[in-house]
């Protein structure tokens, strides 16, 4: 059965883990056929229903999806296995611009306001039953949100941006449904989908941000919801322009049952401006998260939304973190209040670096984009030997295929630590993995 592989089990869960844990291991392969479930339930000595409970189940985690009369195979990118695993070993004396992350040296210190959060903890300690939010931290996040244009609404601090987008789909949405999502897009938030038994639409999107002919297209086929990341979009570095803001809103106020949800964690590390769609659906939420500006680390983020949205999540954190440490709120407020980040000058570093390596690739006949935030999106007519060629010459980039569906290839580097040094030599080598006269390769939509 299935190779060298036998599903095993007597109950619905033991099957559903058995399948489960053979796709983690490799030992069943993307698009790989499963078994009829009566041949199956057969084969294991159970009721047919036993096995259908358990492919349910498999599908609902995004391990496998069902085509009818065709059958039950295993996703072509399952959610057991995840998009991590698309990187690059990065062997000893390879220079890594793969990774994603910000400049440690642009981040502010956390060590003194998270002593200063402390010591007002040990003074007075946070019980269970007490406030989930931070008063003047909620009152700093809505200034800034009201400053850039974003709809009033009840706010609640969450674990980040992922965690936010998470808890807003599971309060809307149920297994089978669709999600716009963009495409090439965040590789953790195209794992995330699946795994909550969602149906993924690929967006196209360019320099401006979710293409609305694509977005219009995926809505009247009945995606149920859509996420926009409104700058510096991982991976290509787009923002949401004001005509593009007004083109998508036309698109929406069509539609007006979608659940829109955006994704603003640029904020502090982007000199562009905002242009929200919030407010234009019934259903939407907003989420801010402070990773890329004051770290990673903190997995903090602010999210609003309409009263319905915000209510539903803040009762489901309830039941069960609770709440997000006020000792780290109180560290992420004492960074606003003190205004730890010089975001222009931040904004400023990052964007010179982008355009830098941008500019060089242009002068070698090799298109790239990256208006906001830390990456730096190329497409290539060959993902896979463009990876391997640039690694030889010793570079890592993160492949493509991290980033997309039905995306043309390409290839991510991330400038966050990239110097000025370094920008030729690498243009340099990318030109020459890409190949002596591809000239400018294909657009990323």
């Amino acid at each position: 059965m299935l190779g060298e592989y036998r599903i095993t089990g007597r109950r619905a869960a033991e099957i559903s883990a058995s399948v489960e844990r053979a796709v983690g291991a490799g030992e069943l392969e993307p698009g790989q056929l499963l078994p009829p479930m009566r041949e199956l339930a057969l084969e294991l000595g159970v009721n047919s229903n036993t096995v259908a409970a358990a492919y349910r189940t498999l599908r609902e985690r995004g391990v496998i999806e069902t085509a009818g009369r065709r059958g039950s195979r295993v996703r072509a990118k399952p959610a057991t296995t995840g998009r991590e695993h698309i990187r690059v070993d990065v062997p000893e004396g390879v220079r890594d611009v793969s990774d994603g992350n910000p400049d440690p040296a642009l981040l502010p210190s956390l060590g003194p306001v998270f002593a200063a959060a402390a010591e007002q903890s040990d003074r007075r300690p946070v019980m269970y039953g007490q406030a989930p939010v931070e008063p003047e931290l909620a009152r700093l996040a809505r200034a800034g949100l009201d400053a850039d244009g974003v709809p009033d609404g009840p706010l609640v601090v969450v674990s980040g941006s992922l965690d936010a987008i998470e808890r807003v789909l599971a309060a809307h949405l149920k297994p089978g449904d669709t999600v716009a999502v963009e495409d090439p897009g965040w590789g953790s938030l195209l794992d995330l989908v699946p795994a909550l038994g969602l149906r993924t639409a690929p967006v196209g999107l360019d320099d401006e941000g979710p293409l609305p002919d694509d977005v219009r297209r995926a809505l009247e086929s009945g995606a149920r919801a859509l996420i926009v990341t409104d700058r510096a979009q991982n991976p290509t570095g787009a923002v949401v322009s004001a005509t593009r803001a007004r083109a998508l809103r036309s698109v929406l106020r069509a539609h007006p049952e979608t659940l829109l949800i955006e994704d603003d964690h640029g904020h502090g590390i982007v000199d562009l401006p905002l242009h929200p769609l919030a407010g234009v659906t019934r259903g939407w939420a907003f989420v801010r998260s402070v990773a890329k500006g004051y770290g990673p680390d903190l997995r903090l983020a602010v999210l609003t939304g309409d009263a319905v949205t915000v209510d539903r999540v803040r009762g489901r954190q309830r039941l069960g973190p609770g709440w997000v440490s006020l000792i780290t709120q109180g560290a992420v407020l004492r960074l606003w209040a003190d205004g730890a980040l010089d975001t222009p000058a931040v904004a400023a570093a990052y964007r010179a670096r982008r355009d830098l390596l941008i500019d060089a690739l242009a002068a070698r006949g090799v298109e790239a984009h990256g208006r906001s935030g830390l990456n730096v999106w190329i497409p290539v007519p060959d993902e896979t030997g463009a990876v391997a060629r640039l690694l030889h010459s010793g570079w890592a980039v993160a492949p493509g295929a991290r980033f997309r569906m039905s995306a043309p290839p390409g290839i991510r580097v991330t400038v966050a630590t990239l110097t000025a040094a370094e920008t030729g030599p690498l243009a340099d080598a990318i030109a020459s993995a890409i190949g002596p006269g591809a000239g400018p390769a294909r657009s990323y939509v």
